[in-house]
């Protein structure tokens, strides 16, 4: 199945602000996530992919590094598979 990843405009400002090296580990997560899909995220164990709770249950989260994670939710449509990045953000839920 094909993959696509959209940036909300949360996400895209997030990354404005975010240093060099998580802009970098935000593409090459990307890139994996586009290529293979969301499913190979949870084959390295890296990236700690875990659903969240509380108010983002219907979100999951992977890590860029150990402090920064990507915030995201996977959709279908037809045979496309849309992961909609909510934020970029050093460990804050709070969003």
């Amino acid at each position: 199945m094909k993959a696509k990843v959209v940036e909300l405009r949360s996400a895209s400002k997030d990354l404005d602000r975010a240093p060099k090296n998580i802009v970098q580990a935000y593409e090459i997560w990307a890139r994996l996530v586009e290529t293979h899909g969301v499913v190979i995220l949870r084959e390295f164990k890296g990236y700690h992919d875990e659903k969240l709770a509380g108010n983002l249950k219907e979100y999951r989260s992977s890590r860029l590094n150990k402090k920064w994670r990507v915030v995201y939710r996977n959709t279908h449509h037809d045979t496309l598979e849309i992961i909609e990045v909510k934020a970029v953000t050093p460990h804050d839920y709070k969003l």
